[in-house]
């Protein structure tokens, strides 16, 4: 069975400034979710399946999700904060989505395969699809065993700001045992550093191995997550900003010894828009691959 591929779509892309999902970056207008699609549709994926927001779906459906038709099955659901286990109701005055692992949940029923998450506005490159569709073959019919693309931090950095990046912590054997959020990731005069709670900067270490949100689950993950999610809004349903994230569901799972999850380390380098003056580099870098063959002038 052919792998999913799951893209989170539904962000308000607040640092960059408006819905960078839909920003034309390649040369014939294309998205970096298309770069995404085509890279995954050539490493073996069979579906695609979008997260996005009520608010934007026409525009989603007219931008994006035409040009796939007679390439790629696709399926769209929906993030909406009110999307609650029964008993649960969000604050009235909440407007923040419950984060990426409540995204996931979404496509608890439309996925019934081995799956892989991405965020929508990261280009991730074409080894990195091939990695983790090779890893979601070998998972077909398992339970629990996961795996996620790793990044070296060098190459997942923007020259416009700090960045945030899952610190992984990995065995002899290849396996995640820890990933914790870091925040205002930048390099300053020659050396790597981090922003903490407080607001002060702290080294964050060179050759680190970092999560872009580049995940392979298979579909018991669903059952995991649900199970999480309802802890989750037990201490934090009231608030509002508290997030559920992908890697809170993981460190727990792993931590508890029912799951285990490789890291699959990647050398493709990380360019997306996380800020509004990411675009142009972003722009120049997919006219480079396209010139250089890697990629043709029109992708769909």
């Amino acid at each position: 069975m052919k792998p999913t591929l799951f893209i989170l779509a539904a962000g308000m892309g607040s640092r960059y400034g408006g819905l960078k999902q839909l920003d034309g970056v390649g040369p014939g207008g294309e998205t970096i979710m298309d770069y995404s699609v085509y890279d995954a549709l050539r490493a073996g994926f069979g579906k695609i399946v979008f997260v996005i927001r009520h608010d934007f779906e026409e525009e989603f459906r007219e931008k994006v999700i035409s040009k796939y038709e007679g390439h790629v099955p696709v399926e769209v659901v929906f993030q909406d904060i009110n999307s609650l286990p029964e008993g649960f109701t969000p604050d009235p005055e909440r407007t923040k989505p419950w984060g990426t692992g409540h995204a996931v949940l979404m496509g608890k029923d439309v996925i019934k395969e081995p799956f892989a998450v991405i965020n929508a506005d990261d280009y991730y490159g074409d080894e990195s699809f091939r990695i983790l569709a090779d890893c979601l073959r070998n998972a077909d019919g398992k339970k629990g065993e996961y795996c996620m693309v790793g990044f070296r931090i060098e190459n997942t950095l923007s020259e416009n700001g700090g960045v945030s990046r899952g610190f992984c912590q990995v065995s002899p054997e290849g396996n995640l045992t820890d990933v914790t959020e870091c925040h205002g990731i930048q390099r300053k005069d020659g050396r790597l550093v981090q922003t903490l709670a407080d607001g002060t900067e702290a080294p964050f270490p060179e050759g680190a191995n970092v999560s872009m949100n580049m995940w392979g689950f298979t579909p018991d993950y669903f059952g995991y997550s649900e199970k999480a999610f309802v802890e989750f809004l037990k201490k934090h349903s009231g608030e509002l900003k508290s997030e559920f994230y992908i890697p809170t569901v993981v460190n727990d799972l792993i931590k508890n010894g029912e799951i285990t999850l490789k890291v699959k380390e990647t050398p493709s380098k990380w360019f997306g828009v996380t800020y509004a003056a990411d675009r142009q580099a972003t722009v120049a870098q997919f006219r480079k691959l396209v010139e250089e063959g890697l990629y043709p002038e029109k992708l769909f």
